[in-house]
């Protein structure tokens, strides 16, 4: 199957053409704002890293920025450092060229404070416009995509509706060569064994069993029983009433292929098919963890209805019973609720999410792109220096 799309130096693949404006470390998050806002169709985020980390977090923080803005839907990418952070903005620029897109790197001190820095930074970003503009789509193959499957705000439907219907999706995007992310690792706890019995290798189950593990013992070291605070608020009053249960659903966005293999936070899969990334059950952190690890599109359900964005990928939306649906129709792009009420199977609006991608993959925009949302954060691993 075929889609129209940005084909990069490097063989990806991309289905936007972002000019993305990254800040290398917290401290040059307002230059990069205004260097985005003097660029018309620039996106930018921020965030609270890049400096006073352990390696540990240095070393992930480097990964999900280089990686992020190394994704096939940025077409150029402008790096702005302040010069003194852990994370080199130099370093970023080196890892983001690799690519072989247009990369530029500003860094403040060495430029020569803020007013300089945003005046060359807007220069060199009107040429990268123009250069994007001229770029046209053409005929790519389904396989060059990788989909990134997140659920937040789940309720008591979500588990047999919108779930199962974006593992239907998922499972048909994988018959066609393509590649799917499952991920909130705290939110596989409960249904490892589950996931275990679908892995290629004895090696791919066991690293499942170690990555939740992990997340139950990291928590267990703070003092906290994640099994007694998860579900969250939401979820209680959504119908969900143990993290069993919660993840029991939440394994059903993986469909029915078998796992590939699982890798870190924000690590680019190396092989096809299904894949499990170590992340957290934070919705943004969690997207923007895949995103870095090369995901193009996000299927996102939700019981209860939230209108989160990626600043570089489109986020469908898929709500799970259709009372929300109704009540917010700006932010939801499919209604799955339709299986709970009866009108559709899951094979039906699993073929609806199906066809929804590879619309979005050619172009037609998500309710959240819309909009304009843009959610952004890199997960944590230890304390602040």
């Amino acid at each position: 199957m075929k889609i129209m799309g940005y084909l990069r130096p490097n063989g990806a693949v991309g289905i936007r053409n972002h000019l993305l404006v990254l800040p290398s470390v917290v401290c040059a998050n307002d230059v990069a704002r205004k260097i985005a806002e003097q660029l018309a169709g620039a996106v930018w985020v921020d965030h609270q890293h890049g400096c006073a980390e352990l390696a540990p977090d240095a070393e992930q923080t480097h990964r999900t920025l280089a990686g992020f803005a190394s994704n096939p839907n940025v077409g150029a990418c402008i790096i702005v450092g302040l010069g003194c952070e852990v994370v080199n903005a130099h370093g970023l620029a080196e890892a983001v060229a690799k690519t072989g897109k247009p990369v530029e790197c500003f860094v403040i001190q060495e430029v020569g404070g803020t007013v300089n820095t945003v005046a060359a930074a807007v220069k060199a970003g009107s040429r990268m416009i123009e250069m994007l503009s001229k770029q046209e789509r053409e005929e790519c193959d389904l396989s060059s995509i990788t989909l990134a499957l997140e659920c937040g705000g789940s309720d008591a439907c979500s588990g047999i509706a919108a779930n199962p219907a974006v593992g239907a999706a998922s499972d048909m995007l994988v018959e066609q060569g393509g590649t799917s992310i499952l991920s909130e690792t705290q939110e596989l706890i409960g249904a490892e064994h589950l996931l275990a019995k679908r892995a290629v290798s004895p090696e791919v189950a066991e690293r499942i069993w170690h990555i939740c593990k992990r997340a139950e013992e990291g928590a267990l070291k703070m003092g906290v029983d994640i099994r007694y605070t998860n579900p969250a608020p939401g979820n209680i009053e959504g119908g969900i009433t143990t993290l069993e249960e919660k993840s029991l659903g939440c394994i059903h966005k993986a469909g029915h292929t078998p796992i590939q293999e699982v890798v870190e936070y924000a690590e680019a899969p190396k092989k096809k098919g299904l894949v499990i990334m170590d992340t957290p059950g934070h919705d943004v952190e969690s997207i923007t963890g895949m995103v870095a690890g090369g995901a193009q599109v996000v299927v996102f359900t939700t019981g209860r209805g939230t209108p989160v964005g990626c600043p570089i990928a489109p986020v469908i939306k898929v709500a799970s019973n259709t009372t929300m649906y109704e009540r917010m129709r700006d932010n939801m792009d499919i209604n799955a609720g339709e299986i709970v009420d009866g009108e559709k199977s899951i094979r039906d609006v699993g073929k609806e999410i199906f066809d929804e991608i590879i619309a979005v993959c050619n172009g037609k925009k998500t309710k959240a792109e819309v909009l304009g949302f843009g959610s952004f954060a890199v997960n944590r691993i230890g304390p602040t220096q």
